[in-house]
């Protein structure tokens, strides 16, 4: 079964008509290319000690252009899917030689033609984990610039999560203070609500009031403490015992008598 023809086949080209050289040394360069990734392929044309390495060199940067502006193709996704060269016209000049002859001198022409096209799946994946195995190279550091936007985009998930749970945390200490403060009797309870610096000192107010309630009835249970039956029990006591030191001193002056 036949191939497509060389006008048929798919993908983006470029042509250079009538170069000053044979078929011959432009296909032998072409060799060189064929199927490679369009970043290599320019690398062995760049090292490539031969006369049709530089013409087919903007050939296929021609073709690369093409792709890129007319069919909005990435460059970096595409490869040489085909590369030929056709014979073109042929001058002919004459060399005079001996005894009144003449040698014909044929100038050759070709024909370069350069097809790009996108590479395929696992042809991409091999190709962009090589660039980017390169140190210092274009796609590493893209690939780096891209890590760190990852990375910085999970750090701010984080710690946006941390600090919504620190609010959180806060708001529900700033609940519990006001729940206590209305318990205590010393915030307003209902629509009107203490900023949070108040709560914060009233909360410590709070503490110390209840401290001095358990102290006030540690001391009502040690009866060390003048509150209102105790003082009343104490002025009994005081005047039971006055009443009875009059007694006793009653005794004395009848005694004395």
């Amino acid at each position: 079964m036949t191939g497509a023809k060389t006008n048929e086949r798919p993908g983006t080209r470029a042509q250079v008509k009538n170069v000053r050289m044979s078929a011959t040394k432009a296909r032998a360069v072409l060799d060189l290319i064929r199927g490679l990734a369009i970043d290599e392929a320019a690398a062995v044309l760049a090292y490539t000690e031969r006369g049709a390495a530089e013409v087919v060199g903007k050939c296929l940067d021609s073709a690369v252009a093409n792709a890129e502006h007319n069919d909005q193709i990435d460059p970096a996704t595409l490869h040489v899917a085909a590369c030929y060269a056709d014979e073109g016209r042929t001058m002919y000049r004459w060399r005079p030689r001996a005894r009144g002859r003449a040698t014909r001198i044929r100038k050759r022409t070709c024909h370069i033609t350069i097809i790009v096209s996108a590479m395929p799946a696992e042809m991409l994946a091999a190709a962009s984990a090589r660039r980017e195995a390169i140190p210092g190279s274009r796609a590493a550091r893209r690939r780096g610039q891209d890590d760190a936007r990852r990375s910085a985009r999970v750090a701010a998930s984080k710690g946006g999560a941390a600090e919504a749970a620190e609010d959180a945390e806060i708001v529900d200490q700033d609940a519990a203070a006001t729940e206590a403060l209305a318990e205590a009797g010393l915030a307003e309870t209902g629509e009107t609500a203490a900023p949070a610096t108040d709560v914060a000192e009233a909360a410590e107010e709070a503490g110390i009031v209840d401290q001095d309630a358990a102290a006030t009835e540690a001391l009502e249970d040690a009866d060390l403490a003048d509150t209102g039956e105790t003082a009343e029990a104490d002025a009994d006591e005081v005047a039971a015992d006055e009443a009875a030191a009059d007694e006793v001193a009653a005794d004395d002056e009848t005694e004395e008598k």
